[in-house]
């Protein structure tokens, strides 16, 4: 038996900021609106000619500089995006291509925000079972290219970047309990009309915008996040009090607040950085474990718990001795 033990980590985020101040002059709103209701005061936004792949490529090389590892010796890549470069080929591979690796497959994963634990739990899944070996896990998004700018429900919200792990297949019993412990996702596709985008390929022929019912998924996001952790604690015999951290999606600091007093998590014990970051959808976790790991809140053989909601509805939840 194998078990993915987390080598590195990388994040990436694009050099503009737009700070609440920067959106009063854009849509209607305010900075005391925006920080009461979501604890959002700035975001990153890609630059012009700055694609999705750009941003991905620099947190991989940056999580394979941590863990010590060339790209060569990487033999599978998944990308979580609802942002790709293109409709296809998928970014994985221009990813892939630009590490300069020839070996192995890359593909992308669309899970909107909770595309990071997807791709994670399937890269797991081929590391566990010899399929692979060595992966880049990356969550990757621009979704400034997605929003529309007159919205103030939604333009105030989201922000762009990217954050990626490097896992590594290890035999159980030399792995001392590190790696992924487990994973659990989820999705109802009755409440898909509640977060999505307004275009497609095959029905419109357009990009489209982000469209969101915010208090649907706030309500939605409350109730499953919470129902996915007591999950995932009953399913390996864990009590909240053995979860060093909580590393949750970034999307809105009550929704964050809320998942850790179910928990009893004092708020030292959460990782937020929405405050800074803005939700980044799929990149918002990898995004926060690169911080948490850079300043030293998170070591080895600390338990870390993260979650996420995302449209579809999707969620899901990954637990990991990092």
């Amino acid at each position: 038996m194998f078990r993915s033990v987390v080598r590195g980590c990388g994040a990436y985020l694009p050099a503009k900021t737009l700070t609440n101040a920067d959106m009063e002059k854009l849509v209607e709103t305010t900075d005391d609106w925006i920080v009461q209701r979501t604890g959002i005061r700035e975001r990153h936004i890609a630059a012009d000619g700055e694609n999705t792949s750009d941003l991905a490529l620099i947190a991989a090389q940056r999580a394979l500089d941590q863990a010590g590892i060339a790209a060569a010796d990487i033999d599978l890549i998944v990308l979580a995006t609802s942002t790709p470069d293109q409709t296809f080929p998928a970014t994985a591979v221009r990813i892939q291509q630009a590490l300069g690796m020839t070996n192995g497959a890359a593909f992308d994963v669309q899970a909107v925000c909770s595309g990071f634990v997807y791709a994670l739990a399937t890269a797991d899944n081929f590391l566990r079972v010899g399929q692979a070996r060595r992966a880049l896990v990356i969550g990757a998004e621009t979704f400034s290219r997605i929003l529309d700018w007159e919205d103030r429900g939604t333009c105030v919200l989201f922000g762009d970047g990217a954050g990626a792990l490097v896992i590594e297949a290890v035999n159980e019993a030399e792995a001392g309990g590190r790696g992924i412990i487990s994973t659990h996702l989820h999705s109802d596709g009755r409440f898909q009309d509640i977060l999505y985008v307004d275009g497609g390929v095959s029905s419109t022929g357009t990009v489209g915008k982000l469209r969101m019912n915010g208090k649907e998924v706030f309500k939605h996001a409350v109730q499953r996040l919470a129902e996915v952790v007591v999950e995932t604690l009953a399913a390996n015999n864990l009590n909240s009090s053995d979860i060093d951290w909580l590393v949750p999606h970034q999307a809105n600091q009550r929704i964050i607040d809320s998942t850790g007093r179910k928990l009893g998590l004092s708020s030292d014990r959460v990782v937020s950085t929405i405050a800074r970051h803005g939700n980044t959808s799929a990149a918002s976790i990898p995004l926060a474990l690169a911080e948490a790991v850079g300043d030293g809140r998170i070591k080895q053989g600390d338990l870390v718990l993260t979650e996420a909601m995302g449209g579809g509805l999707t969620w899901g939840a990954a637990l990991i001795r990092w």
